[in-house]
């Protein structure tokens, strides 16, 4: 950390920044300009806040020089992470798109879904047994109900299945249905007691972005599930909130290269809940890809006039095969399998 005093900073004012540096268990530079005084922190500057020196009198402004998040960033680990999922691999060479409905419905909507997910491609799917909800009188989920339909059909398949937690006390019922992938949604991206949990367990999770969270939050929050002990996370953009209401959410394409830059670990899509309408979906899933995502999560429903959520943004069981094969040039074309 560098600490930047007022240019008229007593011999006092210096000292008493100097102090509060060794009181935190590191050492001390100092440089002495012309008009001004600089302070180089030498050690974990992590254990310093730039609160602790930017109230002392004589002190201008403390800028971190370091990452805050060390564990998730690629400055500590160079090599791309890639993370398996029961045998698929995602991220490295390999595209996955994980396909499935929003909503967990029925037994045989599920059944339906894992033959459409896997006839189309996809090794991994997607579904909701617990749905958050904008309105209280909206459909929730069949909950556990819900994860039970989602098993028994991706199962049949060999699909490892994508679901999201909401609650910290259904942690242990996620495990007990040995969840594949738990994913940690818009809202509670910085529920950071959930996040603290979910960083216990060895599960591959998915952290998607909150809505008007910046890139440095977003990466402090997967630093505390890495904290806890999990090193599986993977981003997922899902769509910002900004001035625009011509579509639900508006795509930061800019954040893939940015995450890929910033992060080891591998980075996702949703353009499902970006664009928020089915026609959108291409599209943005093939910027994504052009981009440099490892993944997309796509939603496809058996008949999406049908769906209990989410219908507008659902693709029928046809589009998503559709989608796959276009999908496989431009990864092609960028050195990379889909659905490898």
């Amino acid at each position: 950390m560098l600490i930047i005093m007022d240019r008229g900073a007593t011999d006092a004012q210096i000292d008493a920044v100097i102090h509060r540096i060794r009181d935190a268990g590191l050492s001390e530079h100092v440089s002495r300009g012309v008009e001004r005084t600089i302070i180089g922190a030498i050690g974990d500057e992590r254990k310093l806040e730039a609160d602790m020196f930017e109230l002392l009198p004589g002190v201008e402004q403390a800028i971190h020089i370091v990452k805050q998040y060390k564990i998730v960033a690629r400055e500590w680990h160079r090599d791309d992470t890639v993370i398996d999922i029961g045998g698929v691999k995602l991220g490295g060479s390999s595209v996955q798109v994980i396909g499935g409905p929003c909503s967990v419905e029925t037994q045989e909507q599920m059944q339906l879904a894992a033959r459409y997910t896997h006839e189309a491609g996809c090794k991994l799917m997607r579904g909701g047994a617990f749905k958050p909800r904008t309105s209280p009188y909206t459909f929730q989920g069949l909950g556990v109900k819900g994860l039970e339909y989602f098993r028994n059909a991706a199962q049949q398949y060999k699909l490892p299945i994508v679901t999201e937690l909401m609650d910290v006390r259904m942690l242990d019922t996620f495990m007990e249905w040995d969840v594949d992938v738990i994913q940690i949604g818009t809202r509670n991206m910085q529920n950071f007691d959930l996040l603290k949990e979910v960083g216990k367990v060895n599960k591959p999770v998915i952290l998607k972005r909150g809505m008007s969270a910046t890139i440095s939050e977003w990466l402090m929050s997967a630093e505390y599930i890495a904290a806890g002990g999990n090193h599986n996370i993977i981003f997922c953009e899902r769509g910002i909130r900004t001035f625009e209401t011509a579509y639900r959410n508006v795509l930061d394409v800019t954040a893939i290269p940015v995450l890929k830059r910033e992060t080891h670990l591998p980075v996702i899509v949703d353009p499902s809940h970006a664009g928020g309408k089915s026609w959108m979906v291409p599209a943005l899933a093939r910027a994504a890809v052009a981009a440099g995502a490892d993944g997309l999560l796509v939603e496809m429903h058996p008949n999406p006039c049908e769906a209990w959520c989410d219908a507008d943004q659902a693709l029928t069981p046809q589009e998503l095969k559709d989608l796959n094969q276009t999908l496989a040039a431009i990864a092609g074309a960028l050195g990379r399998t889909l659905n490898g």
